[in-house]
């Protein structure tokens, strides 16, 4: 998958700081820069399966916060492992002002980890910037919204979330087969970003149905409520196709309203009252 494929955004390759440390550098690259930030030492071992499912998610979270991650080969570098105690891999360590301090050991999950870092009073610049980009995008600042996309593509390459984020960015431009272009090249493997896949996809149904109504009053009535539903009018919308659901028996379009309104929990949230409110009136009809 290679974000630089569509037509909109362009993208390189660049890293985040990852290094590789032994008995060699562990005292110039380890203690000597946890003075100027900090670092998680990574001991981990080639042949431990936790220390391969951590690794990926270490390596990615330091493209966004502000630490070195310096990985440790327990094998290779023996006598590191036993000044420090490892016992068992993968273990992860916090150094700062070149004290090495108990970080955690085993795999935590992405969330977890995030947390972890959320303590030791890190921030995400990504998560920062994409709350900027939705700024940027509901008060219409496109021009100034596309260039940070360009810019989180240059520094994130092939990140999801950002290509996510890109696809429902164009839905709003109504470039909808570049929006549809982009969301494809996300893998069906991909379990984790699925829900919010599927509601690119429905904002992407939405924008066609509010930009092209039917010939009768109930088509022209779904898309007025796919209109609603892309202004963020969630209430007006679900009222509408929650009409349009009870008069099934006159307008199938393929269970279209009732989907539309599924849709919209998925965008809300299922916790979310809204969510609630109507999922109940939509059961009522049944």
């Amino acid at each position: 998958m290679m974000v630089s494929n569509t037509k909109y955004f362009n993208s390189n390759n660049s890293m985040g700081i990852s290094i590789e440390v032994d008995n060699t550098n562990f005292a110039s690259e380890v203690l000597k820069n946890s003075h100027i930030k900090p670092v998680l030492v990574d001991f981990y071992a080639t042949w431990c399966g936790p220390c391969k499912m951590l690794k990926p998610i270490l390596e990615k979270l330091a493209q966004e916060y502000d630490f070195i991650l310096a990985k440790v080969d327990v094998d290779q570098s023996p006598d590191l492992a036993q000044n420090y105690d490892i016992e068992g891999v993968p273990d992860v360590r916090v150094v700062t002002q070149g004290e090495v301090k108990p970080g955690f050991v085993g795999v935590l999950s992405e969330p977890k980890l995030r947390n972890f870092l959320g303590e030791l009073d890190l921030h995400s610049e990504l998560e920062t910037n994409l709350q900027k980009l939705q700024n940027l995008t509901k008060s219409g600042k496109v021009e100034e919204a596309r260039d940070l996309l360009a810019l989180l593509f240059d520094k994130y390459p092939n990140n999801l979330t950002i290509i996510i984020k890109a696809a429902k960015f164009l839905v709003d431009l109504n470039k909808l087969e570049e929006a549809k272009e982009l969301i494809e090249t996300i893998g069906e493997h991909n379990r984790e970003f699925y829900p919010q896949i599927q509601v690119v996809k429905a904002l992407i149904h939405f924008r066609e149905e509010a930009e092209n109504p039917g010939d009768s009053t109930l088509d022209k009535t779904y898309a007025k409520a796919c209109s609603l539903t892309l202004s963020d009018n969630y209430k007006q919308a679900l009222e509408l196709f929650l009409e349009l659901t009870a008069q099934n028996r006159k307008y199938h379009k393929d269970d279209r309203p009732r989907k539309a309104m599924l849709a919209i929990f998925h965008i809300l949230g299922d916790n979310h009252p809204t969510s609630k409110e109507y999922r109940n009136k939509l059961l009522n009809l049944y």
